[in-house]
């Protein structure tokens, strides 16, 4: 019975095991949400996404980067070095967005980063989202703090 048991056990972990690689290989065929309307996406339902565009989804909400006038002209150089030394990849570029990309180590799911940088306003607006799951332990906060603080 004893036998039986650790037999099953193991399946099952094995299983698992096996469907966090085949999410991790998922998570590699999609992309990032773009801009819509001139704005990033809103967050999911799901707790794995954080995005400083909609201050009224408090479970979501993040806070932009705030800029002043003397860095506009060289945010998006700054914002590429960033991400580059945190071992992301530049997927987009665009006059005033970035889409990023982090893949995490074991597993290797792929996060979306999306900036979108309001000259206008001062703001570095940025949006961190996993693309398969539901829980991320804080991963897409963390990255966003991280990539704020490095700025700085």
């Amino acid at each position: 019975m004893l036998k039986m048991i650790a037999i099953i056990t193991i399946t099952l972990i094995l299983l698992v095991i096996a469907a966090l690689f085949v999410l991790g290989f998922m998570s590699k065929s999609d992309e990032a949400n773009g801009l819509v309307e001139g704005r990033l996406s809103r967050c999911p339902g799901t707790p794995n996404c954080v995005c400083s565009e909609f201050r009224a989804d408090a479970d979501h909400f993040i806070e932009p980067l705030v800029i002043s006038s003397d860095d506009a002209a060289d945010v998006m150089t700054r914002l590429k070095s960033v991400i580059r030394e945190m071992n992301g990849s530049i997927r987009q570029e665009k006059d005033n967005y970035l889409a990023a990309t982090f893949t995490s180590a074991i597993f290797r799911f792929e996060d979306d980063l999306e900036i979108r940088v309001d000259r206008e306003a001062n703001l570095i607006h940025l949006r961190s989202a996993s693309r398969v799951g539901h829980g991320d332990r804080g991963v897409n906060r963390q990255r966003v703090e991280q990539l704020k603080k490095s700025f700085r």
